[in-house]
């Protein structure tokens, strides 16, 4: 029995060139050989807020890299009527207007634009600022014929962070599947990446229901940044999967496996030290301190400074300042 056919599909902004200079050719390397569509879909709509940091001066580069991945799609995120109207079919049930950005100015519309606009109903989603480790050659057949064996499983994703001794995720609570080393059942999901089919999505949810951030000071901040009152599309799917039963399953498989890290921050010593970060995942020289650890953390790099301009850039801060 052949295997489905798979798109890759990375998502990309103006405010991404810094990082992704370096990481899409990394993302685009590690999972080549293993998906039959690569899809670059690029976000022209600017938010307000810190997803707005760069856009100007990252709005030609941006491009200019996505043209540069050979055999690559390359699709601007589609903000016409009927482009919206597929993708409120796919995902919302029909219903329209689709949210362009979340509370925060994050992607809204646009992550499932790009999951709409996939030629194959297989789907593996990157965030633009993911490393990857481990590569396996065999992670994606592995993932398919695991969706294929367990109708719960709605979402496949990498191993969280390079594998720790004991086998343990030391930065999340999970669900270990049994008499399966290095495989974890969440109830919830993350929109940064995740592999899923379209046909499986439309059999077990049919669609996702918007609603309002359930916390009123995001709808607050929301109001001062300027930015729809939307809840994260990443909090949609998970109702509609705690509602269904249905689980997001991150595992390392085989041999080397495949696992993931994410930065949380951005700061000097993070670009710094790219070069350098995405060749020690490659070749597996991690610290201790950062084995089962999915986000980077101090070990690697020093989050010091982007603490500190994060703990003085918060919303409400900036309200202040304009009263």
């Amino acid at each position: 029995m052949s295997l489905p056919l798979v798109t890759l599909q990375i998502s990309l902004a103006p405010s991404d060139f810094r990082h992704a200079r370096y990481l899409l050719p990394h993302q685009i390397s590690t999972w080549r050989g293993q998906v039959d569509e690569i899809l670059l879909t690029i976000d022209l709509h600017r938010s307000a807020g810190r997803f707005a940091i760069d856009w100007e001066v990252g709005r030609d580069r941006i491009l200019e890299l996505a043209h540069s991945i050979a055999d690559a799609r390359i699709v601007t995120v589609d903000y016409e009527e009927s482009a919206e109207q597929k993708v409120a079919e796919t995902f919302l049930g029909g219903k329209t207007p689709v949210p362009r950005k979340d509370f925060r100015g994050g992607p809204y519309y646009a992550y499932l634009f790009g999951l709409s606009e996939a030629r194959h109903d297989h789907v593996l989603h990157l965030d633009s600022d993911l490393l990857f480790g481990g590569h396996s050659p065999h992670w994606m057949k592995e993932a398919l014929a695991d969706q294929a064996a367990d109708e719960r499983v709605l979402i496949s994703a990498p191993l969280p962070g390079p594998p720790a001794p004991d086998g343990a995720l030391h930065s999340q609570v999970t669900s270990p599947v049994p008499n399966r080393p290095n495989t974890h059942d969440f109830d919830f999901m993350s929109t940064r990446l995740f592999m899923l089919s379209k046909t499986r999505f439309r059999d077990t949810i049919r669609a996702l229901e918007p609603r309002r951030p359930p916390v009123w000071r995001d709808s607050i901040k929301a109001m001062v940044e300027g930015n729809p009152a939307e809840d994260l599309p990443e909090h949609l799917f998970t109702s509609a999967m705690r509602k269904h039963g249905l689980v997001r399953r991150e595992f390392l498989g085989t041999g080397k496996g495949m696992w993931h890290l994410h930065p949380p921050y951005r700061c000097r010593d993070f670009y710094d030290k790219l070069p350098d970060l995405i060749a020690r995942c490659k070749s597996g020289d991690i610290p201790y301190d950062q084995r089962g650890d999915h986000d980077i953390n101090d070990s690697l790099v020093d989050w010091t400074e982007a603490r500190t301009a994060l703990a003085h850039n918060r919303w409400w801060r900036r309200l202040a300042k304009r009263l």
